[in-house]
């Protein structure tokens, strides 16, 4: 049965006399949802799980073989799964040693493993060495250090026979079989564990939910599952992969050239049309919120093997393409399988939090800058103020246009030295002194 507002408006009172306030504060503050995500900006994804254990990337092993490990191995890394060095509150602290401000944790991915303590399978973390709730020590620490926690779960399942013939090996049909009289059982599976995950484990800032083939999701009855997720936690933000829109889309491994609209491609494959959408500035109500979900380096989980990792130079620029047209940076790392984050993540994790500290106005709570498609320069805008971010080391002085506004004041964001400038009506120079680069990328901040 799908949410009407009358439905709507009585979840909403429900929840508002749980928590002690008026339902019309809650639905003052359901009309802003997208507030905490747009201070935020800077997230971190986590994908974990048995795989860790063998470091292979997360069920893909099992979906598209490539002689890495069989089913059967994959299967029985369950067994062997403990991570005793978990500690849920260090990757809380390094997060926020990160700048980073939300946190997308996998709760089950397309193999169908629960990182939770799901009463309907014992494909879980519950029957492992470990034998302890991972969501659930995660939300606490989140909580407590108020942290919001976002859940990833993948509709995907090769562990459900109502999914798949689980007889056969994933490859076959990891499409999922819709056809089959099961399919409806699995369906309500899902509804199932939805509500565990949306009852049991506190506040949920964003439901992320994914897909194999972006072409079948319809089969997943996706309005369904969004309109639980409105029912029992109206605050939570929901993502564009289970057939419906969502409320934010999720470019994945890339970053759009132009700044998101509502009903436009983020990368039109005509680039004559991409350039000319890459300059231009849309109005607000057009605007179409967006989250990046990147790696470290080249893969989701743990994996020994993949050593090519990202500097932080090269995250912090990513990061300011993606903040400069509005959207959100979610950082995946993969834990090792004893719980713990390995060092070369921590340390470029670190280095950008560092960049951040000094940078951090032009960042969070921004949203895309007056001037864009802009070779040398990014800009962002926040309140009174823009901020302009240099990406070019060779470049001597930069030119702004088109601002439409008289500017006061020029200074560096870290230090809050005066930077120089001079201004025409309709122009703005700017002189760049090499020494200004010595924290990494500047950021000048304007104000008008």
């Amino acid at each position: 049965m799908k949410l009407n507002r009358r439905s709507f408006v009585a979840s909403l009172g429900a929840t508002a006399l749980a928590s002690g306030i008026q339902p019309s504060q809650l639905l003052a503050a359901v009309a802003n949802r997208f507030a905490w995500q747009r201070e935020a900006k800077f997230g971190m994804f986590i994908h974990w799980g048995p795989y860790s254990v063998a470091g292979v990337e997360a069920s893909w092993p099992i979906l598209v073989p490539n002689g890495e490990i069989s089913e059967a191995e994959y299967r029985a890394l369950a067994t062997r799964f403990n991570p005793v060095h978990f500690d849920p509150y260090a990757w809380v602290d390094l997060a926020r040693k990160a700048g980073q401000r939300y946190m997308v944790f996998t709760t089950k991915h397309h193999d169908g493993f629960c990182m939770f303590d799901s009463e309907y399978t014992d494909y879980k973390i519950t029957r492992t060495p470990y034998g302890k709730d991972i969501l659930r020590q995660l939300a606490n620490a989140c909580h407590a250090r108020q942290m919001p926690l976002g859940f990833y779960y993948s509709p995907p399942d090769m562990s459900h026979p109502g999914y798949r013939d689980t007889s056969k090996l994933s490859a076959t049909n990891y499409r999922g079989e819709p056809e089959r009289p099961e399919w409806p059982l699995y369906l309500e599976y899902m509804g199932l564990q939805l509500h565990e995950l949306l009852t049991r484990y506190g506040d949920v800032a964003e439901v992320w939910f994914d897909a194999v083939d972006a072409n079948t999701q319809d089969r997943y009855d996706g309005q369904r599952f969004v309109d639980e997720v409105r029912r029992l936690q109206p605050m939570a933000l929901v993502n564009n992969r289970i057939g419906v829109a969502g409320d934010f889309v999720t470019p994945e491994q890339f970053i759009p050239r132009a700044i998101p609209v509502k009903g436009v491609r983020m990368d039109s494959p005509d680039h004559s049309e991409a350039d000319k959408q890459a300059i231009t500035v849309p109005r607000q109500e057009d605007f179409q919120p967006w989250e990046a979900c990147m790696t470290i380096n080249d893969t989701w989980a743990y994996r020994v093997k993949d050593r090519n990792f990202k500097s932080a130079d090269t995250l912090i620029r990513s990061m300011v393409e993606i903040i400069s047209r509005g959207g959100n940076f979610l950082l995946d790392v993969g834990p090792q399988p004893d719980g713990q984050i390995q060092p070369e993540f921590a340390e470029r994790l670190e280095a950008v939090g560092r960049w951040l500290h000094n940078n951090a106005p032009a960042v969070y709570g921004s949203t895309y800058g007056p001037i864009q498609g802009q070779s040398k320069y990014r800009t962002t805008a926040r309140g009174s103020s823009f901020y302009v971010f240099l990406m070019d080391a060779s470049c001597k002085e930069i030119e702004l246009k088109g601002l439409h506004r008289k500017i006061a004041s020029v200074r560096l964001l870290s230090s809050g030295r005066p930077v120089p400038f001079t201004a025409t009506d309709d122009t703005i120079r700017i002189p760049v002194a090499k020494e200004i680069w010595a924290e990494g990328i500047p950021v000048l901040a304007m104000r008008a």
